[in-house]
């Protein structure tokens, strides 16, 4: 059951993925339970993002402004198959001024009944700002 558990974990942010590529923040939402937490330690300040409608809305206000595809670049498995530490890059566009954007993640997530449940993302919170401004 563990490497069932770990594949149907590893499908849900796949599918997550896909639709951050579309923009689509309906259909990223479909792979979070309704009690997501999202944690961003090191934006300024550091934000906390609880449950899905408010999720939701945040991811619509961040695609208005933003399109990107997310890669996988490593995958940490754990003891436990309902948490893993995914490492990332991101390739897109700033869509207010076309600026090419790309970042470098680390993300812990939590799955809870193959859904994610909780995301605590370390990047570099200064290089969309910087993106922006077209200093990135």
């Amino acid at each position: 059951m563990t490497d069932e558990q770990r594949r149907r974990n590893l499908d849900a942010v796949h599918r997550a993925f896909a639709a951050i590529a579309e923009g689509d923040a309906d259909a990223m939402m479909e792979n979070y339970t309704d009690d997501i937490v999202f944690e961003f330690p090191f934006s300024d300040p550091p934000a906390r993002i609880e449950g899905r409608d408010v999720m939701r809305e945040y991811l619509r206000g961040a695609f208005a402004g933003l399109r990107l595809r997310l890669e996988i670049t490593e995958i940490h498995e754990t003891i436990d198959p309902d948490r893993v530490v995914i490492e990332m890059v991101s390739s897109g566009r700033i869509l207010s001024n076309a600026n090419p954007y790309a970042n470098r993640y680390i993300s812990v997530y939590w799955f809870r009944d193959g859904a994610i449940s909780h995301v605590r993302e370390f990047l570099d919170p200064t290089l969309y700002a910087k993106t922006l401004a077209g200093n990135g």
